[in-house]
């Protein structure tokens, strides 16, 4: 336990934290997009603590393995892919998908011992998923990532991708979920709903947001708003129904965000987004969309990063009336870090808050009109100063 308060100021709220658990959370993972990890060349991944190898084998199945080989410890993501099993590059043992040693070439026998750590996979939607389990048991069939409808058809654009390392623990990035006031001081939004319900293995945010004059209409067409359902299913992988509401109609697009750990103190944080295709929005302009609303995400994550960075870890956040549920969606989140004979009922049961926009939305038009009145943009996290 650690403070940031001298000893003895009894008067003053002391910041607790303990260190970020060195456990990594259950779940299904996603690792990348199959069209960069499946190209038939082995891949390095450091997760979950370690090292793990990517690679599909000639009947095309991808493969994720721990990355050194059992026999001398050689590095498998330096080896090559050979039939249906990735070769060491130090002494050429091969190693299958099911994690079993198939050959040594240069020896009468396999040893009986050869055996590998493998990590159940799934292929959907255009990504890679990795089943993590410390109890190592296999994933219920219950606890799934949905199939997002449209994507991989000729309705909606490629994932436009991006993947960028973040230096802190990741439940971070999972509090956002239910913090309201941070879209408008650090994204530059103008929040009119928020509301968050929790049940089961799945955390939704539903958000409605309208521009901000004080930021001006910036090139090409300005958005008048934005409309959000973003669900997290399990502790890593987030799918956001994103809305654009334009003068001249609204644009569909679905934006993941998705992380996996590093260790206890890094993740690597992934986001992608695709747009849907109209005879209103043509695939050339669509896909040019995906990049511009995609290179408008990434510039939201950095401002969160940037966050991030010189935060505190804080255990006991003290909250005012307008905040959102974070005791709760901490709760919610601790189900993936025990043991599954250990989730209790307040962990997965239903729960609902939204909060009311009233008073904060008057602050900010307050803020807003000041900011209008003096010609001043609004400072934001990496954008303004």
């Amino acid at each position: 336990m650690t403070s940031l308060q001298p000893d003895g100021v009894d008067e003053v709220r002391q910041i607790e934290a303990q260190a970020a658990p060195a456990r990594f959370a259950r779940g299904w993972h996603c690792l990348g997009l199959t069209r960069d990890l499946g190209d038939g060349k082995p891949h390095s991944i450091n997760a979950f603590g370690g090292k793990l190898v990517v690679f599909r084998g000639a009947d095309g199945k991808l493969n994720v393995l721990d990355a050194y080989c059992r026999h001398m410890g050689g590095d498998l993501s330096d080896g090559e892919v050979k039939g249906n099993e990735i070769a060491c590059p130090f002494h050429d043992w091969r190693w299958g998908g099911d994690g079993r040693c198939k050959q040594v070439p240069y020896s009468r026998r396999v040893p009986k011992l050869a055996r590998t750590a493998t990590w159940p996979t799934m292929e959907q939607d255009g990504m890679l998923f990795v089943w993590n389990d410390p109890e190592k048991k296999a994933p219920p069939a219950d606890v799934t990532i949905p199939t997002i409808e449209g994507v991989g058809t000729d309705k909606w654009t490629d994932w436009h991708w991006y993947t960028t390392v973040v230096e802190t623990n990741c439940r971070e990035i999972i509090d956002n979920i239910v913090d309201m006031a941070h879209f408008f001081y650090i994204h530059g939004g103008l929040p009119t709903g928020f509301k968050n319900i929790f049940e089961g293995h799945v955390a939704t945010q539903y958000y409605k947001s309208e521009a901000r004059p004080d930021l001006g209409s910036g090139e090409g067409a300005a958005i008048l708003g934005t409309t959000s359902v973003a669900s997290y299913y399990g502790p890593s992988f987030m799918i956001d129904e994103l809305t654009y509401h334009y003068e001249h109609g609204d644009q569909s697009t679905v934006l993941l965000n998705c992380h996996y750990p590093i260790d206890e103190n890094s993740f690597v944080l992934q986001y992608g987004i695709t747009v849907e295709k109209s005879d209103a929005v043509p695939e050339d302009l669509a896909m040019q969309m995906a990049v511009a609303l995609g290179d408008f995400v990434k510039m939201g994550f950095e401002q969160d990063v940037a966050i991030w960075r010189r935060k505190a870890r804080i255990d006991n956040p003290l909250l005012c009336e307008e905040d959102g549920p974070v005791y709760q969606v901490r709760r919610w989140y601790e189900q993936f870090y025990v043991d599954a004979a250990d989730v209790t009922p307040d962990m997965v049961d239903r729960f609902e808050f939204e909060i009311d926009t009233t008073r904060p939305r008057e602050a900010w038009m307050k803020e807003v009109e000041d900011n209008l009145a003096n010609n001043r943009l609004p400072r934001l996290v990496g954008l303004t100063t």
